[in-house]
């Protein structure tokens, strides 16, 4: 039996939360980062904080079966939940700073992803959560309406709402009228 086998649910019982933890924290550690907007601190204190009380549930949590759902779960639910908190911080500006142009020609294939994330980023807790359950970690309509406690038809119009404004946030970016784009009037 794999290590996988026991973290998706196949002979969970028998492990111990330290494995667990071994063979799951980069993925969990990389959905925190993408709930959070790429903040690692951000992203590191929630899954310490999610971890802690998943410890404190170790034995509940296995015996419902797969541990690494249910985390995830919590994970999302935490992520939402500290992003209603702090929903009064002001969002940061999405400018991309463009001194260089030939900086930008040998990072490009960087700044498309950078744009992304930081666009992923400005968007509300729920609707990012939805973004990152059905297109990062690919689950359903019916899964990621699960694991938010909602139901589809709420996955489909947040996904919708949140890909509306990421097109926007993305194509501010690119928007001749932003002074973003190369001087071709300079001799």
């Amino acid at each position: 039996m794999s290590p996988d086998d026991q973290i998706n649910g196949v002979g969970a019982t028998a492990m111990s939360f330290e494995e667990f933890v071994a063979g799951a924290s980069t993925r969990l550690l990389t959905l925190a980062l993408l709930l959070t907007g790429r903040q690692r601190a951000e992203a590191e204190d929630l899954l310490q904080d999610v971890l802690e009380r998943a410890y404190r549930r170790w034995s509940r949590i296995i015996r419902n079966g797969g541990p690494e759902p249910y985390v995830r779960q919590m994970l999302v639910n935490a992520a939402v939940d500290r992003g209603r908190r702090l929903r009064r911080r002001p969002e940061a500006p999405l400018a991309v700073d463009v001194a260089d142009r030939a900086a930008v020609d040998q990072v490009g294939q960087h700044a498309d992803r950078d744009l992304l994330l930081r666009a992923l980023a400005g968007l509300p807790p729920r609707q990012r959560a939805v973004l990152v359950l059905r297109y990062f970690e690919d689950l359903s309509e019916a899964q990621t309406a699960a694991v938010l406690g909602c139901s589809a038809g709420t996955v489909k119009s947040q996904a919708s709402r949140a890909l509306s404004r990421l097109r926007e946030l993305t194509a501010a970016s690119d928007d001749p009228d932003t002074g973003h784009q190369e001087d071709a009037e300079r001799p």
